[in-house]
C-alpha cells in the first residue's frame, strides 16, 4: 500500500514587482523631502565668489554680475507685491544716485512677480537702476535668499562681502557700500 503525502507548499519570500515598484517610490518620496529640508535650511550666500547670474532687464538688453568686474555691485530682491519692498525703494534709489559716480552698480532682481506690476513699482518710485526678472528663480536660488527684499554686496574682486535680510535704512546701506569700496 502507498501512501502519498501532500507536500506543503512554499510561497516564494522574493518580492513582487508591485512590491518593488511601491518601495522606489517611497524611496523616491523620502529623498525629495530630504531635499527639500537641506534646501530650505541652507542659509543664504554671505561670503565667497558671488553666484553669477545674467537676466533680461525691464528697460530692455541684459545685466550679466561678471561683466561688472572692477565695480562694486548691490543686488536687491525685491517684488511689487513685497510691503517691505515699498519701504526700501526710495531708499535704494537715493543711495544709488549718491553712488552711481564712484564706480557702484545697483541691479534689481524681481522675485516672483509679473512684468505689468513691477513696471508699475518701477514707475511709482522713480527707479532709475537697472532692474529684471529673476527668470525661473535661478538668481535667488544661487543666492539661497530666505524672503525678500534682501540685498547682497559683491566687492570689486567679484567677491561677497555680506548681505542684509530685511528692508535696509540709509545708514546701513551707504555704510555697507562704503567699506565694500575700500576692498
Amino acid at each position: 500500500m502507498e501512501t502519498t503525502v501532500d507536500k506543503p507548499q512554499v510561497k516564494s519570500r522574493g518580492l513582487g514587482i508591485g512590491q518593488i515598484i511601491a518601495f522606489g517610490i517611497v524611496l523616491a518620496v523620502i529623498a525629495l523631502f530630504a531635499v527639500g529640508i537641506q534646501i530650505r535650511s541652507a542659509k543664504p550666500v554671505e561670503k565667497g565668489l558671488a553666484p553669477q547670474f545674467t537676466i533680461p532687464l525691464f528697460s530692455g538688453g541684459t545685466f550679466s554680475l561678471a561683466e561688472q568686474r572692477g565695480k562694486v555691485v548691490v543686488v536687491n530682491f525685491w517684488a511689487s507685491w513685497c510691503v517691505p519692498c515699498r519701504q526700501e525703494a526710495p531708499i535704494l534709489e537715493s543711495t544709488w544716485r549718491k553712488f552711481k559716480d564712484r564706480g557702484v552698480v545697483f541691479i534689481g532682481v524681481d522675485y516672483v512677480d509679473t512684468d505689468k506690476e513691477a513696471m508699475a513699482f518701477i514707475e511709482e518710485f522713480g527707479v532709475t537702476y537697472p532692474n529684471g526678472p529673476d527668470i525661473g528663480t535661478e538668481t535667488s536660488r544661487a543666492y539661497r535668499i530666505q524672503g525678500i527684499p534682501e540685498t547682497y554686496f559683491v566687492g570689486k574682486d567679484g567677491q561677497l562681502y555680506g548681505n542684509h535680510i530685511g528692508p535696509i535704512d540709509q545708514a546701513t546701506l551707504s555704510a555697507k557700500i562704503e567699506q565694500v569700496l575700500r576692498k
